[in-house]
């Protein structure tokens, strides 16, 4: 008897026998499921196409019932398709073979041509193949989107005109008149997920230009909804499930706790890096890959599932400026260890230190894993327009840009300022030769004015060319240095009127590090470093009174 992994698994043979069976087990059967779960999907899409058309007696039931056996089997299917994917990725010999499975379209192939009065359905085994890059949730997101949004998009891809295309949707509200604004749409929602065409082949435009990519970047794999905490979290919806873990190196931007709690109940697992300067720390506070294989060996005894890695690129709060042969390193061990990796380079444009380059993780020509390679980028650092709240993702891999985008019904942009962002990102004339210029040049002017009064209070500090702010070092000021110090060392600021982000917000390993935002007119920045040192002298004031009356009392 023939042994079956060597039968044709489809009608046209695509792989000889001999490479076929030198595939591991995994990879073979998964290939077969693949194929099954292509003919059988195709199998109800025929068969309810054939019911539709008889237009008979009772017919709608039948496909009814049709549908809820296709979504049973698909169930079944998708469950031996994960475990098996599950498996294979595992094997790293297997990676070059799955990556081949990846890229297959042969399961995503459109529904037969419907009729003009057939409802729009696209097969379960279509909408709901099970990924190997999406978590079961973002899996199961995806699915309950597409049963319940497909006649939505189709007009969204089909709309309205008065002249080329008279169909009118009555379905839900109508759109207001236009109160004035150049574009009526400006008006009106633009899809359930919140990404007008037109503002994500600007974002693409504008990220190829400054982000200088080796090619063109593609429009459909931008996403865009109304904040960079809105990406993230939407990210981590769909790349983790419940109770997984992403290695987050730290001291890291303490709004990302916060974001992965709230909805995605993921935990964000610290790649704790020291200050001292040692054989293995060049610098303060850097990264290396044995620090994240550390990490990661951590976690995996304390039995977390870990998903991904989150880096910060320039970095918040150290202002570190990644170098590509860096982020290259980053990636590879993401790769070997099956990891996404969500770079946040939202102060991509605030190196104002002419003698740092950035380099974006897009201008990486081949990139290790781009289908797990995800970037995030924002206007509300580099442009200091917080309140448009605005947050654009880019991924080469278009089913994560999918699962992401359904989170604009949720997160999605007004179509007001979706115009205002579409005039800004285009007018590159204007922030070239003017807008960074100047921008660049009151940073280092206010980043000059704060240095220099920290250097005269004898004050360590993280220097480095980039972002809004400086990493300052006050240990000397806690006695003991503990976190519980550095908390009275914090309401002792708020005391005097001073707001200062303290180490521990940002899951700093050491107590005593703050962040001074410096991004200031010259005013107020002149007050607030006359309070910083104010604050600084009352408290060690308060300490030696104390000493003194401890002493007293002894």
């Amino acid at each position: 008897m023939s042994n079956p992994l060597d039968a044709d698994p489809t009608p046209c043979n695509q792989k000889s026998d001999m490479d076929f069976r030198d595939r591991g087990i995994y990879a073979q059967l998964l290939e077969l499921m693949l194929n099954l779960q292509q003919t059988i999907g195709d199998h109800f899409v025929k068969l309810t196409t054939r019911q539709w058309q008889a237009q008979s007696p009772g017919e709608a039931n039948r496909i009814q019932v049709v549908r809820e056996q296709e979504d049973v089997i698909n169930h079944t299917v998708c469950q031996v398709i994960s475990l098996l994917w599950t498996e294979a990725a595992a094997d790293q010999r297997l990676h070059e073979s799955l990556h081949s499975l990846n890229s297959r379209e042969v399961w995503k192939k459109s529904p037969s041509p419907r009729q003009p009065d057939q409802p729009v359905r696209q097969s379960s085994f279509q909408a709901s193949f099970v990924s190997h890059v999406l978590s079961n949730r973002g899996v199961d997101i995806s699915d309950f989107y597409q049963s319940h949004f497909q006649d939505y998009d189709a007009y969204q891809q089909d709309k309205y005109h008065e002249e080329k295309n008279p169909l009118v949707r009555m379905g839900d509200s109508l759109e207001s008149p236009s109160l004035g604004f150049t574009e009526s749409c400006t008006l009106s929602e633009e899809g359930v997920s919140g990404s007008v065409h037109s503002l994500r082949e600007e974002v693409a435009r504008f990220l190829t230009y400054y982000c200088r990519t080796p090619t063109r970047l593609d429009p459909e794999n931008v996403v865009v909804l109304n904040g960079c905490c809105s990406i993230f979290s939407a990210l981590l919806m769909v790349l983790g499930d419940p109770g997984e873990t992403f290695l987050v190196p730290t001291p890291f931007y303490g709004g990302f706790t916060f974001v992965s709690h709230l909805y995605a109940k993921v935990e964000l697992f610290p790649v704790h890096l020291e200050s001292e300067i040692t054989e293995e720390n060049s610098e303060p506070f850097q990264l290396t890959v044995d620090k994240l294989e550390k990490a990661l060996l951590e976690a995996r005894q304390k039995e977390k599932k870990v998903r991904g890695l989150v880096l910060t690129n320039p970095q918040n709060p150290l202002g570190v400026v990644y170098s590509q042969e860096s982020l290259m390193e980053y990636l590879e061990f993401a790769k070997r260890h099956n990891l996404h990796v969500i770079i946040d380079e939202i102060y991509m444009l605030s190196v104002f230190d002419e003698s740092i380059k950035f380099h974006s993780v897009l201008s990486i020509e081949r990139l290790p894993d781009p289908d797990r390679t995800h970037v995030i980028w924002g206007t509300s650092k580099d442009f200091g327009i917080s309140g448009f709240c605005f947050g654009a993702l880019y991924t080469h891999n278009k089913e994560v840009a999918s699962a992401v985008s359904i989170f604009g019904y949720l997160h999605g942009i007004s179509g007001i300022t979706q115009y205002k962002l579409r005039r800004l990102l285009q007018d590159r004339e204007w922030i070239d030769t003017v807008y960074l210029p100047a921008n660049h040049s009151r940073l280092r002017t206010a980043h000059k004015y704060v240095t220099k009064k920290l250097r005269a209070l004898k004050i360590p500090f993280v220097n480095h060319g980039c972002g809004l702010y400086v990493w300052v070092n006050l240990q000397s000021y806690l006695k003991p240095c503990t976190f519980e110090e550095e908390r009275a060392l914090h309401r002792r600021f708020l005391d005097n009127k001073l707001m200062l982000s303290r180490g521990k917000s940002y899951m700093c390993k050491e107590p005593g590090w703050f962040r001074i935002i410096f991004a200031e007119n010259h005013v107020p920045l002149k007050l607030a470093m006359d309070r910083f040192k104010h604050a600084l002298e009352e408290h060690n004031y308060d300490w030696m009174v104390k000493q003194l009356e401890d002493a007293m009392r002894e």
